[in-house]
């Protein structure tokens, strides 16, 4: 036994030494850490168990079966991140440069079979140099497989991807089908479906790999980066903070945290954060980092679509997601990224029992025949459509305009919200008052012999009628007119009260939460 026992320790720190020495060293040179590095980094101490150590590829193909290397490119299993089970894998360029196989395809679909099984997370830390070719198209099928995976575990156990190296091809699908995207910025991380060299064969295109697929790109212009940062370490972080936000599963609810905050403190200086003229812009982050606990605030797209703010804050300690619009940035009007944006995290928060909370300013949906081509009516509809959808409890706060379609797409009562309350500053129309007026009077000034003068008369007669909130109060729209300090009180109380909120839909054929809206 004693013989036997040596050999499986000896096998096993050749397992645990990945690639060797020279490629660990390789790595480093990078700046980047091995797979396990980071597995370390990620699981409280002591806590990881590993799966499939001893994996290898069966391919005898192009020399792999004189390949010595046991994992096959992927380091695979569980552990405890801040007390809680997780799963991850995470893969190693050092062997076999991380590429996916047969086998390594079969160790992360392990990983979701049990994941699933105990309702847990998955942390995918991808960096890999793709589709391992000479494994052929078995390589393809192991691709396939994890996508069914990302798919079948999508709205039942959160699953969040660090890009911790490069993608290229097939590779980025899975990160694109999970939950959210952590990416690292500089020259060793990257991902595109098409490389620069292709690109310029093909387009005539010259273009880095930075600015086709790095992290600023993708962080600001794709969106499909959700979490940009400047280090592994702090992707990292990012992820276990994230983390705190969610429940295991779909059939949990989010973990409470006491916060340490007073529940029933007024807003500080909540009327001086937003100004009553509707025509000065503002950070509505502002807002919420006064609304919520200890203004901590986990936004989540920070550099997409600015227009509108998501992210995941707590209120009396308890997990809320919101969607709120920001004047800072196109005046807060929605347009096509905006209105992705929000559906795709509304979705998300339903499916996993996130409360969500609307704080609304915005002139209405972007006009012109930029948005129009490229479809605003289609993407804008996806926002309709996850408001509607969602069960969670819903709470609105119009804290300023709320105009046409875009005051129907953040959230109302006849499209579900629970409670919805406004400031005293609230305008609520179907459209902004010079709009409005020209349409509505049209006729009228056409014929005036001071025009400019009648306009002026009307647009005021118009902001006296909309430009409060008391028309909709008197309809049964608003349900309260509040105080700007009192908006934390209202929020917590109305949380509360909605706390065992049951809502049910028609049953369908087939349902299914998608993680691309």
């Amino acid at each position: 036994m004693d013989k036997l026992i040596e050999e499986m320790k000896s096998l096993k720190a050749k397992a645990m030494a990945g690639g060797g020495e020279d490629k660990i060293k390789a790595q480093h040179e990078k700046g980047k850490m091995t797979a396990r590095e980071r597995i370390a980094l990620l699981f409280d101490e002591g806590t990881f168990s590993e799966i499939m150590t001893f994996a290898r590829t069966q391919s005898t193909e192009f020399g792999l079966d004189k390949t010595d290397l046991y994992g096959d490119g992927v380091v695979t299993g569980w552990g405890k991140i801040d007390g809680r089970t997780a799963f991850v894998y995470s893969q190693d360029f050092t062997s076999l440069g991380g590429t996916l196989g047969e086998m390594h395809a079969s160790k992360i679909g392990k990983v979701y079979e049990l994941a699933l099984k105990v309702g847990a997370p998955v942390i995918g830390i991808n960096d890999s140099g793709g589709a391992r070719i000479q494994e052929g198209a078995a390589s393809l099928e192991g691709y396939g497989l994890v996508f069914k995976n990302n798919v079948m575990a999508s709205g039942v156990i959160p699953q969040i991807t660090i890009m911790a190296g490069p993608a290229a091809g097939g590779a980025v699908y899975s990160p694109a089908l999970t939950d959210f995207l952590i990416m690292v910025k500089g020259d060793a991380y990257y991902m595109f479906v098409t490389g620069p060299e292709i690109t310029k064969v093909v387009l005539g295109e010259d273009v880095s790999m930075q600015d086709l697929g790095g992290a600023v790109v993708h962080a600001s212009k794709s969106g499909v980066v959700h979490f940009m940062v400047d280090s592994e370490q702090e992707a990292i972080n990012t992820a276990k903070r994230l983390l705190s936000y969610l429940p295991s599963n779909n059939m949990e609810e989010p973990p409470y945290m006491d916060t340490g905050d007073t529940n029933d403190r007024e807003v500080k200086d909540a009327e001086s954060i937003v100004p009553t003229d509707s025509a000065k812009t503002f950070d509505i982050r502002d807002l919420v980092y006064a609304v919520v606990d200890n203004g901590e605030f986990l936004e989540v797209h920070k550099h997409w679509a600015q227009n509108i703010t998501v992210g995941f804050a707590r209120v009396a300690g308890n997990v809320v997601g919101i969607v709120a619009n920001n004047s800072a940035y196109a005046s807060g009007a929605i347009d096509i990224d905006a209105a992705d944006k929000a559906a795709r995290f509304i979705r998300f928060c339903d499916a996993f029992n996130i409360p969500l909370v609307s704080i609304v300013d915005t002139p209405g949906y972007i006009p012109g025949t930029d948005q129009e081509y490229r479809g605003i009516i289609r993407h804008g509809a996806k926002m309709l459509y996850a408001f509607a959808e969602a069960t969670v409890p819903k709470i609105t706060v119009v804290v300023r305009r709320s105009y046409g379609g875009a005051h129907i797409a953040m959230s109302i009562k006849s499209l579900g919200a629970d409670v919805i309350y406004a400031w005293p500053s609230a305008e609520i129309a179907v459209t902004g008052p010079e709009g409005a007026v020209r349409i509505l009077y049209k006729k009228e000034l056409q014929a005036a012999s001071n025009p400019d003068e009648l306009l002026k008369q009307r647009i005021a007669e118009y902001k006296k009628l909309f430009a409060n909130p008391y028309w909709a109060a008197k309809k049964g729209l608003i349900d309260d007119v509040i105080e700007p300090k009192d908006t934390r009180k209202v929020i917590m109380s109305a949380l509360s009260m909605l706390k065992n909120k049951r809502e049910y839909r028609y049953p369908k054929k087939a349902w299914e939460y998608a993680s691309l809206t």
